[in-house]
C-alpha cells in the first residue's frame, strides 16, 4: 500500500489509526457463511451417478415432452434485478458503482471455475447432447445473483431474498424438468454460485483498497480455451 503515516517523535496518537486501517480492509472470512453451499456442493458430488441416474428416469416419464426456455432467461433476472435497483437510486449495502464492481466480480469468479470444470470434466448431459454437463452453468448464474440481491437488499426487505432464490430454484428445476442437467449438476451449481459470490464479498473490502491505493494495480481480463476469467496484477 501507499500510504504513509507520518509519526512525530514520542508521539503515539497516529499509530491507532494505522491498526484500524489494516484491520478494516484485512478479509474477514466467516465459516458459518459457507455452511449452506458446501452442503449443496457435497451434494452435487454425492448425488453424482446412480441417484442422478433414477431421477432423471423419473422426470422423463412424468414429464415427457415438457420443454421451455425461461430457465435461459430467468437465470439473468437476480443480478439484473440488483443493478436495476441500483440503477433506480434504491439504497442497497453499497452503492451503485460497487454494486456494478461485486455483480462483474462474482459473475467472473463463479463462471470461470464453473466453464473450466465443464471442460475439464467433460460430463455427458442427461439427454447425449453435449460433454459439458457438471456443473450446470444456469444454476452457478441463477445462484450467483440471488445471493448478490440477497446481500444488497436482503436487509431492506426478505422478499429480495425469497424472490431471488425462488427464481433461483426454478431455473435449477427446469434444467432437470428438461432434461438439460443431471441432479447433481445443478445442485453444485447452486453451491459454487453461493461460494463464489460469498468469497467475493469479504474479499472486495481489501481488493478495494488494493486498488485505489496502489497505482499499480490493474484488472485485466482473461481467456483460456473455453474459461474465462479476471487477473489482478499489483506491483508490491
Amino acid at each position: 500500500m501507499q500510504a504513509q503515516f507520518i509519526l512525530a517523535p514520542n508521539d503515539s496518537i497516529h499509530q491507532p489509526a494505522k491498526n484500524t486501517l489494516v484491520k478494516e480492509n484485512r478479509p474477514i472470512f466467516r465459516p458459518s457463511t459457507y455452511i449452506i453451499p458446501a452442503t449443496l456442493l457435497a451434494g452435487g458430488l454425492l448425488t453424482q451417478g446412480n441417484l442422478s441416474r433414477q431421477v432423471r428416469n423419473k422426470v422423463v416419464i412424468r414429464y415427457a415432452g415438457f420443454n421451455s426456455s425461461l430457465d435461459d432467461y430467468l437465470q439473468l433476472a437476480p443480478s439484473l434485478a440488483v443493478l436495476s435497483l441500483g440503477a433506480a437510486g434504491v439504497k442497497g449495502r453499497h452503492s451503485f458503482a460497487d454494486q456494478i464492481a461485486l455483480t462483474i466480480l462474482s459473475n467472473a469468479v463463479s463462471q470461470g471455475i464453473c466453464l473450466t470444470m465443464k471442460y475439464t470434466i467433460a460430463y455427458p448431459r442427461p439427454d447425449g447432447k453435449g460433454q459439458e454437463s457438471f456443473p450446470s452453468g444456469h444454476a452457478t448464474n441463477a445462484f450467483t445473483g440471488a445471493t448478490l440481491l440477497a446481500r444488497e437488499y436482503g436487509g431492506q426487505s426478505a422478499w429480495y431474498t425469497v424472490a431471488g432464490y425462488a427464481s433461483a430454484a426454478t431455473v435449477a428445476s427446469f434444467r432437470v424438468l428438461r432434461n438439460r442437467h443431471w441432479l447433481a449438476d445443478v445442485l453444485f451449481g447452486a453451491g459454487l454460485g453461493i461460494a463464489s459470490t460469498e468469497l467475493v464479498y469479504e474479499l472486495y473490502p481489501w481488493l478495494k483498497h488494493l486498488v485505489i491505493h496502489r497505482k499499480r494495480t490493474v484488472l485485466v481480463p482473461i481467456y483460456q480455451g473455453s474459461s474465462i476469467g479476471l487477473c489482478m496484477v499489483s506491483v508490491f
